[in-house]
């Protein structure tokens, strides 16, 4: 298929993009660099500099089988300070998006969507028909592209499908994290390990948890890209599909500290700090609808997911010719 990747240059957008291109469909990618890395975007892959408002330009010029839309703002403590950004980006930019492709006659959609849509979750796994409950202004923003996707789909013939992520790390081969201000817990606990933060700052070690830490759910980089391909062959018109991605699988804050010991046999000093507002305790996917109906699961468990970050951790650092020392988490 030709497809429009949006946000193409950022992290998860630059690995789907790739396996999109493995896949043997045709890709254009748009981003406006505000979060994403030029460098991300696969030699002679075309690519737009542009911001999401402006697709319906990219989409004006030839016929397009599909839109992969990545573009948004993602930080939950940033949404919580300044949720306007959130609300322009994420769905005033996404219905910008949704009147170019109408326009321009585009039939598929695969929205990059976020378990966070759902906050509170609990040790049995958070499924697709779990009440949403956003506990930030980034998951509100998610919950309101998914409503307007729906309501979209129902009055034209536009065919959907959301991705509700959970946790996302590791990497495939030149991609990886290395974002400008860096939230997650993975690549932050690998900078401690490589001596460029003194310590980990975990957010809490009172919560209803069996070690006292947040459970999140991870899921490999690579795994997800490829549910995105298979969901783009799922798309049917006036239907909007939505599914979880992610481990099934649950694992602490301290778990995930063990497993980077593990991985990289370096020790990783810890600290206590305040928890963080918009923090659910639990983030786990029930993710048996996607392996069901997508026919589709994830291959990587967490010390893969891990050693692959840490190899592009390591990777970039000789290549940007980084120093060690540490720098406040």
């Amino acid at each position: 298929m030709k497809v429009l990747v949006t946000g193409g240059a950022g992290y998860i957008g630059s690995v789907v993009t790739r396996v999109l291109i493995e896949d043997g469909h045709d890709v254009v990618v748009l981003d406006d660099l505000s979060t994403g890395h030029r460098d991300a975007v696969p030699a002679g892959v075309p690519f737009v500099h542009a911001d999401i408002a402006d697709a319906g330009d990219v989409l004006a010029r030839e016929p397009f089988d599909g839109v992969l839309h990545f573009a948004a703002k993602s930080l939950v403590g940033e949404s919580m300070n300044r949720p306007e950004l959130y609300w322009a980006t994420n769905v005033c930019g996404t219905r910008h998006l949704l009147d170019a492709m109408r326009r321009h006659s585009v039939p598929r959609l695969i929205f990059s969507s976020t378990a966070a849509v759902y906050g509170e979750g609990g040790p049995d796994g958070i499924g697709e028909d779990t009440p949403p409950r956003p506990t930030s202004p980034y998951g509100t923003s998610k919950l309101a592209v998914d409503l307007m996707i729906s309501d979209e789909c129902r009055a034209y013939p536009l065919g959907a499908v959301s991705l509700r992520y959970f946790n996302v790390a590791g990497a495939y081969g030149p991609c990886g994290e290395r974002h400008r201000t860096e939230t997650h817990l993975i690549p932050i606990t690998l900078d401690v390990a490589a001596g460029r933060r003194p310590h980990l700052e975990i957010y809490g070690n009172d919560w209803p948890t069996p070690d006292g830490t947040c459970m999140r759910d991870y899921i490999h980089v690579l795994d997800l890209a490829r549910a995105h391909v298979v969901a783009l062959q799922h798309a049917r018109p006036g239907h909007h599909a939505i599914y979880n991605l992610g481990n099934g699988r649950g694992f602490s804050v301290r778990e995930v500290v063990a497993a980077v010991e593990r991985v990289t046999g370096r020790r990783v000093p810890v600290t206590v700090a305040p928890r963080r507002p918009g923090d659910p305790a639990w983030l786990v996917a029930d993710d048996s609808r996607a392996r069901a109906e997508l026919n589709w699961q994830p291959q990587a468990d967490l010390d893969t997911i891990i050693a692959d970050a840490w190899a592009f951790h390591q990777q970039r650092r000789h290549t940007d010719g980084l120093a060690g020392g540490g720098t406040t988490s």
